[in-house]
């Protein structure tokens, strides 16, 4: 009597109905932080209660940052990524570019750079861009971002075995086709927990803006601090604040982890 032989469990995504409830959930919960902030901040004496709204002005532009700057960073990451694990050397090259300068400059001199130079430097070759405070913010911290989500992801890809690659090529798949359907799917599962830290760490990154006179959570603390000489209780808040939407943003983060762990299985 024969064995049957046992197939391999089929890897199957996150369905978009699973990932609209993750979304719809993380949104809720976010609108629900703000109103308790709000809240307990007004009922703070001075200096925080009468400048509640400023809190919670800057704690909603530095979400937003963190958001619009995190997904543009993962686009940037996957395609930096897949290019550094590309065989050709002139598509690696300028991957392998972007990577080295991005890492190895300070996030602050990055922002000052987008903020204050790259205006000018785009039309010096006949591009007449201007960039306010939130885009600049948002294109600093999304390359930046970006970089160190390319290491990641060109990590995964390379922790994948190469024998699947092997087979999907022998099955008439092309090198892109090979890569879209058969590596990233399975690398973008491995990868999804230092990816959600870089987000976590993005969060607190933006706290740099304020460097440009964009008016996120850190400014504006800075500001309240400046106008009633009240250091402690007005640091305590804002970290007490960060502490919040990190709380909340890592429980939802935490909740995706465990979701695409049981899609995999």
């Amino acid at each position: 009597m024969t064995a049957a032989k046992t197939a391999p469990a089929r890897q199957s995504p996150m369905s978009p109905g699973a990932i609209l409830l993750w979304v719809a959930g993380a949104a809720l919960a976010f609108i629900a932080l703000f109103y308790v902030i709000t809240l307990i901040l007004r009922a703070m004496p001075d200096p925080i209660g009468p400048r509640a709204d400023l809190f919670v002005q800057g704690a909603r532009m530095t979400l937003q940052l963190t958001v619009v700057s995190g997904l543009i960073g993962l686009a940037v990451g996957m395609l930096a990524g897949i290019m550094k694990v590309s065989a050709s050397p002139l598509v690696r090259a300028p991957a392998n570019l972007f990577v080295w300068l991005i890492r190895g400059t300070p996030l602050l001199v990055q922002i000052l750079f987008v903020y204050n130079a790259l205006p000018p430097l785009l039309q010096g070759i006949g591009l007449n861009v201007s960039l306010n405070e939130f885009w600049s913010a948002v294109i600093a911290l999304a390359l930046n971002v970006g970089a160190y989500n390319a290491e990641v992801i060109r990590a995964g890809i390379l922790a994948i075995p190469k024998g699947q690659t092997e087979a999907a090529r022998s099955l008439g798949l092309t090198s892109g086709k090979t890569m879209q359907t058969v590596v990233l799917p399975q690398a973008m599962r491995i990868v999804v927990p230092p990816l959600v830290n870089n987000i976590v760490a993005l969060l607190k990154d933006s706290s740099l803006a304020s460097t440009i006179a964009l008016l996120e959570l850190s400014l504006a603390g800075a500001r309240v601090s400046s106008e009633t000489f009240m250091p402690i209780p007005v640091l305590t808040t804002i970290a007490a604040v960060y502490l919040a939407l990190t709380t909340v943003m890592t429980f939802f983060t935490d909740q995706l982890e465990k979701r695409v762990k049981i899609a995999s299985r």
